[in-house]
């Protein structure tokens, strides 16, 4: 079993800035990608931001320039940064995981509330 634990959730104001961490535990393999995903009241889940084993990036056209993916792979962690936050980005926030053998895990989720 495979256990992603997210934290860095909360509520910020409107342009402030948050970060989300999320780390693996448990039988832990090597991770091919790794993301984060948001899921806002009655939308569907979206990607947010994605990096690959070799570092390259992708980020949805509405974050870039604002949001920062990274991750560590020595210690399983992914982190996102997120700068300039407006109230539409308020959503669960879930990070994946994804193992060599095309597995996805998931996080429980934290919330994220953009709200002055």
């Amino acid at each position: 079993q495979v256990q992603l634990v997210e934290s860095g959730g909360g509520l910020v104001q409107p342009g402030g800035s948050l970060s989300l961490s999320c780390t693996a535990s448990g039988r832990i393999f090597t991770f091919n990608t790794m993301g984060w995903y948001r899921q806002a009241p009655g939308k569907q889940r979206e990607l947010v931001a994605a990096i690959f084993s070799r570092g390259a990036t992708n980020y949805a056209d509405s974050v870039k320039g604002r949001f920062t993916i990274s991750r560590d792979n020595a210690k399983n962690t992914v982190a996102l940064k997120m700068n300039s936050l407006k109230p539409e980005e308020t959503a669960v926030y879930y990070c994946k995981m994804r193992s060599w053998l095309d597995t996805d895990y998931w996080g429980q989720g934290t919330q994220v509330t953009v709200s002055s």
